[in-house]
């Protein structure tokens, strides 16, 4: 299997006034095109900042990353925002919608830094806003749909430039569970298409769709394990 992510002896510290305060610590991951994870951790363990990390919202310290084969740390900025735009969709917990405007402008967003003109800026986001059942709402804004809908925008956002890698930020944290469950279910079918899932999360349950969960404890990987299929788990009884 292809590569989409390989980091190596990734530490990130930020400074202090009581001195460098280690956040990453010799942290080692390959995540192969496909791949579904959960990433686990407590408070303070250092999920968050690696996620940031792989996103290239933030550097780190030492340590190489690759994206899709791209050496991250000697890619320049635009180059770097360009590799960004293709290759990732992120969601969010806040779910990060524009207020004032329309779902399909929301949606659409992402291809405004593509350059690509608005018609086919708004055919895309048709496309995918059906595609996550919202096809009836184009025109709405998010305070005129629930909180479960705003979040199957972001990823209808996070999904408008065919990105490779889906990054996820605790997105069911806002949520009821039954709606929590909804949108679970599409992250599970998106990885079915072939999409590579990630996502940040403290619930077990949410953990429990994916097919590998990596925990974090004190800036380090502590746990790495993948649930047996099911065909598999039938062979072993």
């Amino acid at each position: 299997m292809d590569r989409v992510i390989e980091v190596s002896h990734l530490y990130k510290s930020y400074e202090t006034a009581a001195g460098p305060f280690s956040v990453l610590k010799d942290v080692n991951l390959i995540i192969e095109k496909g791949d579904y994870v959960a990433i686990m951790g407590p408070s303070g363990s250092g999920k968050s900042t690696f996620m940031n990390i792989l996103g290239c919202l933030d550097s780190p310290t030492s340590g190489d990353y690759f994206l899709d084969g791209y050496d991250v740390a000697h890619l320049g900025g635009n180059a770097l925002a360009q590799l960004r735009n293709k290759t990732i969709g992120f969601v969010f917990q806040g779910f990060n919608l524009l207020a004032r405007s329309s779902l399909l402008d929301n949606v659409a967003l992402p291809l405004v830094y593509s350059g690509q003109d608005k018609r086919i800026r708004h055919e895309k986001a048709k496309q995918v806003l059906t595609k996550v059942g919202l096809a009836q709402y184009f025109n709405s804004r998010p305070n005129q749909i629930s909180g479960g809908q705003q979040q199957r925008v972001a990823i209808a956002r996070a999904l408008v430039n065919s990105p490779t890698l889906i990054l996820a930020d605790e997105p069911t944290g806002n949520l009821d569970s039954k709606t929590s469950e909804e949108i679970m279910t599409l992250f599970d079918d998106l990885n079915k298409e072939g999409i590579t899932v990630i996502l940040v999360t403290h619930e077990n349950d949410i953990a429990a769709h994916a097919k590998r969960q990596i925990r974090f404890l004190d800036g380090k990987v502590i746990e790495d394990s993948s649930r047996a299929e099911p065909a598999m788990v039938e062979e072993i009884v």
